[in-house]
């Protein structure tokens, strides 16, 4: 009786590769059957050109934002210092610089404020570094709050989220910058007396703290929707029923199916609270002056842009540049996480 061969190891491995690839779904780019999700979204990103041009416009922004005391002390200038009232022939009788185009010259590469003379230059790194500061820790401080509410509202359901349901639809509904200005000075007044100035670390605590009172229920809003279909999935389920605890199926089962709206709702919060805080700084409410930012030099500018609108140009020009990147990043991040997106 003939026994019948057994295969080579190279035939072996070619049925296994075959086998393989008749596995892997049809319309599947050859070289991803194994790669994780997060490195076909790292590669759907760097194929979005313009993507990747708005990631290095906001990196240099915070890069430029962090490092602003030492291209400061290089440039040998500070945002603080009069320079026009210090040195003669900066400016003239009506207090305006007398080279045109603001003054710009190789001292003063923006040129120069009028009425004190400043450094436009370095009140706008300055006016970055803390536009940026504010805005990012509420943005943080905003997503962290709206997770935490939204998923909890989700998984509990029943009353609780009957009640937070109800507080959303009131934040929601409430006219956030009527608010500000109406009531900033009534929440100063309770930390500073009428006669004292108001210190800046309380005007920056205070609006990192109101934005982040009334920014938390559109995320909140989002992902408790998201849990309220998920905790009714298979998945959960079963990690219900092997008795894992709410805690574990939060963080292990919930959460990180998550993640994409998470990232989605924290790229669109920064270009928002960098607005919606030079806005405040413009209208009086918030940072003001001497204290560097995008809001109090839009506000300083438009003083004196019927004479030169340089002032204005500076600030309000890279205020748009990053707000527009910063946009076009979070659409990216939308695509690149979006499974269905086809690049």
């Amino acid at each position: 009786m003939t026994t019948p061969a057994s295969p080579s190891p190279a035939a072996a491995l070619e049925v296994t590769d075959e086998d393989s690839a008749a596995s892997a779904k049809p319309g599947t780019p050859k070289g991803t059957e194994s790669r994780s999700p997060g490195r076909l979204a790292w590669t759907r990103f760097k194929r979005d050109r313009a993507g990747v041009i708005s990631a290095f416009v906001v990196v240099f922004f915070f890069v430029v934002g962090i490092a602003a005391p030492l291209i400061a002390k290089l440039y040998g200038k500070d945002p603080y210092t009069t320079y026009g009232m210090n040195t003669p022939g900066l400016l003239n009788q009506f207090n305006y610089p007398v080279k045109p185009n603001g003054g710009i010259s190789s001292d003063f590469w923006f040129g120069i404020e009028p009425q004190l003379g400043r450094d436009v230059f370095t009140f706008l790194l300055y006016g970055i570094r803390n536009s940026l500061l504010i805005a990012t820790v509420a943005a943080l401080l905003t997503t962290l709050l709206g997770v935490v509410i939204g998923i909890t509202a989700g998984y509990l359901g029943g009353k609780t989220d009957y009640f937070v349901g109800r507080i959303i639809d009131i934040l929601l509904a409430f006219p956030q910058t009527l608010f500000f200005i109406a009531f900033w000075p009534v929440v100063i007044a309770i930390f500073v007396s009428p006669e004292d100035n108001t210190p800046v670390w309380l005007t920056v605590t205070s609006l990192i703290l109101v934005m982040t009172a009334f920014g938390w229920a559109s995320i909140a809003r989002l992902l408790r929707g998201e849990v309220l279909a998920l905790r009714e999935r298979e998945f959960v389920e079963a990690a219900k029923i092997t008795g894992a605890s709410p805690a574990r199926i939060i963080f292990k089962e919930l959460l990180p199916n998550l993640w994409t709206p998470i990232l989605i709702q924290a790229t669109l919060l920064l270009p928002t609270y960098v607005t919606t805080e030079a806005a405040l700084a413009f209208l009086g409410v918030g940072l003001s002056d001497p204290t560097p930012d995008w809001g109090v030099m839009i506000q300083n500018g438009a003083k004196v842009y019927q004479d030169d609108i340089t002032f204005m140009v500076f600030p309000g020009l890279a205020m748009v540049i990053f707000v527009v990147a910063f946009n076009l990043l979070g659409d990216s991040v939308r695509d690149a996480l979006d499974p269905k997106t086809k690049r």
